[in-house]
């Protein structure tokens, strides 16, 4: 739980229906009759959609770990760390997606450190799920249950949504079954919540609570446009502000899954900020929104494709960008590989440009095109000794500004300025958006430790 001003950032899931509905005839619509005397309701669509969303339980381990204090060592020797275990159980919610196959998509935080997931339908039976991958910094994760007469949700085109279409969440909020709430999408492309390493979520008012996580945005021809993620409420109850994340970023990031095993993030290669009126002013620009380009890698997807510092990325695959938080998110969902058509504008003129992503779970940098203070150093994704994802230290040169900070080979970096860190991307945006000293969180063995640039 995040606290934001007097408000705080739950991480619980949304599930939610969105359609325009003054783009078709009442008589298109699953809650409309053209008998006179049927009251309209939306039960005819929640009977299709509902059999596709299920209940999940978990019961697992949790690991923590606490640093020893200098003088207990000094005293009484033994490790650096003291590490418990402690049994836990969870409840959320999640969505079948292919009936065929037995796919259930869900948030990862609902399954992560699960020993044991079980999945639960709407007539009773129950399935115990495998985790066929996830991905952390998106909060999805996909799991597979036997397809023994499923029903799947089908998915909606969420880049179609518009705001002030309405929506319908369907979960297991507080353990009560496919409970059902509505409301409209209030706002597209939710960012810089801190929920997640990628934001661009559907914001909605359905009413959503604990348990919620995993279920689905539905819109009101039954269809799928965004799992539910988190939600702002004082107490962990819901004010109405929820988040969702796009069901075409969900499939994208799923397919990689299922194919690989694992998200393979698409990485464009460059550093670059929001459009605000200052920027605007001084750069002499004619837009407000978009994403500005200050930096570009050399021989990266954007190198390569012909993006220039200075040019501002204003539509991606004829879609319009309105942050960079929201380019970011949407070229990390998309897999290694994957062609992206960016509109840019360059000075004054629009320009469109094709990428092929380059891979970023292979991202190798030269440090000190992060950072002066890491020069000397070669960055790579890697893992520490306990399992968690960070930055690894994979070439050292002597006596270099990265030595002198404190830096060692096979050190992994997993933190700055008390964020997680978990990829070379993210620590090249973080570092980018550092101001003043910054405070390394650094994994050496089983050893914590911070090293600050000033």
């Amino acid at each position: 739980m995040n606290k934001v001003g007097n408000r705080f950032l739950v991480t619980c899931c949304i599930v939610a229906a969105t359609m325009s509905v003054n783009l078709v005839s009442h008589a298109a619509l699953p809650f409309f009759s053209n008998d006179k005397n049927q009251v309209p309701s939306l039960a005819p669509m929640l009977d299709k959609a509902t059999p596709a969303i299920v209940s999940i339980s978990v019961e697992g381990t949790q690991v923590s770990r606490q640093r020893v204090p200098e003088m207990f060592k000094h005293f009484f020797g033994g490790p650096d760390e003291q590490v418990q275990e402690r049994p836990f159980k969870g409840l959320g919610s999640g969505v079948i997606i292919d009936a065929k196959a037995g796919y259930v998509v869900t948030n990862n935080h609902v399954v992560d450190n699960a020993d044991e997931i079980t999945v639960k339908l709407t007539d009773g039976r129950e399935f115990k799920a495998k985790k066929l991958g996830a991905d952390k910094q998106s909060d999805i994760a996909l799991l597979k249950i036997e397809p023994d007469a499923l029903t799947a949700l089908p998915l909606a085109n969420s880049d179609e949504l518009r705001v002030g279409d309405f929506v319908v969440a369907i979960g297991n909020p507080f353990g009560l079954n496919q409970t059902v709430t509505s409301g409209i999408v209030s706002a597209l492309g939710r960012s810089g919540l801190n929920i997640g390493g990628y934001e661009n979520f559907i914001q909605t008012d359905a009413a959503i609570n604990r348990g919620n996580s995993g279920g689905a945005l539905v819109s009101l021809r039954g269809e799928l446009v965004g799992i539910n993620t988190a939600i702002f409420g004082p107490n962990g109850g819901n004010v109405g502000i929820g988040f969702a994340i796009p069901s075409n970023m969900m499939k994208s990031l799923v397919d990689q899954i299922i194919e690989f095993g694992e998200v393979r993030r698409g990485l464009l290669g460059i550093i670059g900020q929001d459009i605000d009126s200052g920027l605007a002013e001084a750069m002499n620009l004619d837009v407000n929104q978009g994403a500005f380009v200050s930096e570009v890698s050399p021989d990266s997807a954007a190198d390569k494709g012909g993006i220039q510092a200075g040019d501002i990325i204003i539509e991606i695959n004829n879609r319009a960008v309105a942050s960079f938080l929201e380019l970011r998110a949407k070229v990390a969902s998309k897999g290694a590989g994957a062609k992206l058509e960016l509109t840019v504008l360059r000075k004054g003129k629009r320009i469109t440009i094709q990428v092929v992503l380059g891979d970023a779970t292979q991202n190798v940098v030269v440090a000190k095109e992060i950072h002066p203070a890491l020069e000397g150093a070669t960055l790579s994704n890697g893992k520490t000794q306990q399992g968690d994802d960070g930055v690894m230290i994979s070439e050292l040169a002597p006596r270099s500004p990265a030595a002198r900070i404190g830096l060692q080979d096979g050190d992994v970096i997993i933190g700055i300025n008390r964020k997680k860190i978990d990829t070379v991307v993210q620590l090249r945006s973080e570092l980018a958006d550092a101001k003043g000293v910054i405070a390394l969180n650094v994994k050496r063995g089983i050893s914590s430790l911070y090293l600050v640039i000033r």
